[in-house]
């Protein structure tokens, strides 16, 4: 065993600044608490609210879920190692860490392909819609999503951790992932790794084939039978800009050619997949959602009614 692997690996700062890096920590915190009130939020109204309990908010609260999960993953380690005085992360830890965001990631993925199948069963075939969408076909649909991100997740984390490390422990990247960690490699080729990402890109274009193709349908259903077209893409296009942003900003990093110089944008674009989706998705799903506006403001002002009420009661008692 090298040294290497003994010691474990040094994640890198965004600054090296003390002010630059404790700057880093409260934004990263901002989001952070951002990210998962959205998340929660989103979770508790779709558990709590009976009108909620469809098929598409199914997919919704395991979504939240997942992003919330994922931004847990990465963020944290990230914030306290700006506020303190160490980088470290176990190689353990690492191995944790990485095989949690490969699962997360492709679990997503998957949810998102479910997304917007339930949308086309709903658009271009309502009178089928209760059938086909069932209970037991949106459990089988996420335990498919969870079992293609944990595959993955095994393939991507074994593959990685089965090369040997020789040289610098650092890692140039604010968390463990296999762009950076090829990085510190000592041989050249990695075949092994080549067939697993190329594993992921089949199973990413795939998915990204079947969104496709079912907003193709939905879009020429609209035109043919004349529905409301804005209140069908009203659903349609916040899915496409969360997919079309997860996916290309994946691409990027994964299937960028492998360099030995640091990059800025390696690291932008590490933000891009493991960051701001999961604190945009809420946003983007609930902004124009009349759903999820109306349950909100039922638990707002219930909210209010109850506090009212127990200022009353104390009042009186006083």
């Amino acid at each position: 065993m090298n040294q290497t692997l003994m010691m474990g690996f040094l994640l890198m700062r965004f600054a090296e600044n003390w002010m630059l890096s404790r700057l880093h920590a409260v934004f990263f915190s901002l989001i952070y608490i951002v990210a998962m009130s959205e998340n929660l939020i989103i979770i508790i109204l779709t558990i709590f609210d009976q009108h909620l309990h469809t098929p598409m908010y199914f997919f919704l609260k395991h979504l939240s879920f997942l992003d919330l999960c994922l931004i847990s993953a990465t963020v944290p380690k990230s914030i306290l190692n700006s506020i303190s005085i160490t980088d470290s992360i176990s190689f353990l830890g690492c191995v944790f860490q990485l095989f949690m965001v490969v699962l997360l990631t492709g679990s997503e993925i998957g949810v998102l392909t479910a997304m917007s199948y339930d949308r086309y069963v709903a658009i271009c075939c309502p009178l089928h819609y209760e059938a086909v969408m069932s209970r037991g076909s949106c459990v089988q649909l996420m335990a498919v999503s969870w079992f293609n991100g944990g595959v993955l997740g095994i393939l991507y984390s074994a593959g990685t951790f089965s090369l040997n490390f020789c040289g610098s422990n650092k890692i140039h990247q604010f968390f463990c992932d296999v762009p950076a960690l090829l990085k510190l490699t000592c041989s050249e080729e990695h075949a092994t790794i080549s067939v697993i990402v190329a594993i992921g890109v089949c199973y990413a274009f795939s998915c990204l084939v079947c969104i496709v193709v079912s907003y193709v349908y939905i879009f020429f259903t609209v035109l043919r039978i004349h529905l409301d077209s804005s209140k069908a893409f009203s659903t349609c296009l916040p899915h496409l800009i969360v997919v079309s942003m997860f996916l290309v900003t994946g691409a990027v990093a994964y299937l960028k050619p492998n360099s030995d110089v640091s990059c800025i944008l390696d690291l932008l674009v590490s933000v891009f997949y493991s960051v701001v989706p999961p604190t945009l998705n809420p946003i983007i799903y609930c902004l124009r959602n009349k759903d999820l506006k109306s349950a909100l403001g039922k638990v707002f002002v219930e909210f209010i009614f109850i506090k009212r009420s127990i200022y009353q009661k104390i009042t009186f008692s006083l």
